[in-house]
């Protein structure tokens, strides 16, 4: 993998994981359709690896509402009133909802794993996110607001988020769209949506660095790393900004129009190649 791959799938990750079109599924379709041969293993460490530079994007801009939320959290803890208000409820929903994924990840690593060198199992996964966020989208009523939200809907949204661990799956339109069928607003589904990836990100990211330990070539790999890491850094926190406010006044089908073009794009390419 080159600087210049390396500054492209970090573009790359930085727009597709928050937007809901699946990063995972990018960055296996860019290298396919652009015909680059990367090392599979390469290309999976970095994957994941460049997803923690996403990973530090969401926490920063999110970081006073994470702030209230810890605080809240352990306050509630010592004073043995766990769930008394908002911001302290929010962390334990935050936990409730990364179980599912969590459970996944480490029962189905291997297969998980496999299926990033799949190029037709992506596209299909992309035709599944572009039908449930129409569905979603038709289904949802979006009237409810965050101090509504229950470990119900937590639950829910941490299903969807299971679902994510596959590539072509995209994380933010499954859970997005797990929010929208509980009822809720877009823009409090789409927060809750991206707090709750914080665990679960931080997870793979760690669980990775024994993978890159195993690398051939380490220390070359290394330069290259940090380039994506710090270009899906900064996309990704604009990509929230953008994607936030977008999520106040239009829907999330316009999303399924893309994730449908790019898959129909990759089925043809495969089957022409």
């Amino acid at each position: 993998m080159t600087i210049l791959q390396a500054i492209l799938l970090g573009i790359i990750q930085g727009i597709t994981e928050f937007l809901p079109i699946s990063s995972s599924a990018h960055l296996v379709l860019v290298p396919f359709l652009l015909n680059w041969k990367l090392s599979e293993k390469e290309a999976f460490v970095f994957d994941v690896l460049v997803q923690m530079g996403t990973l530090i994007a969401v926490i920063i801009y999110f970081r006073k509402d994470l702030v209230a939320i810890i605080k809240a959290f352990v306050q509630g803890i010592i004073k043995r009133e766990p769930f008394k208000d908002y911001d302290s409820r929010s962390g334990w929903l935050i936990i409730l909802a990364t179980i599912p994924a969590g459970l996944i990840g480490v029962l189905f690593k291997d297969k998980i794993e496999a299926s990033f060198g799949n190029v037709v199992m992506v596209a299909i996964m992309l035709l599944i996110t572009a039908g449930l966020m129409f569905a979603a989208e038709r289904l949802g009523k979006k009237t409810r607001s965050g101090e509504s939200l229950s470990w119900l809907d937590a639950l829910v949204m941490g299903l969807f988020q299971a679902a994510a661990v596959f590539p072509g799956i995209s994380r933010s339109g499954a859970t997005i769209s797990g929010g929208l069928l509980r009822q809720l607003e877009r823009k409090t589904a789409a927060r809750f949506s991206f707090l709750m990836s914080i665990p679960i990100m931080a997870a793979a990211g760690l669980l990775s660095v024994f993978d890159l330990l195993e690398l051939p070539k380490l220390s070359s790999f290394l330069p290259v790393m940090s380039v994506g890491f710090i270009t899906a850094e900064v996309v990704g926190y604009l990509a929230i900004a953008w994607l936030m406010k977008f999520l106040t006044k239009k829907p999330l089908w316009y999303f399924s129009i893309y994730c449908v073009v790019i898959a129909v794009v990759t089925l043809i390419v495969n089957y022409v190649r």
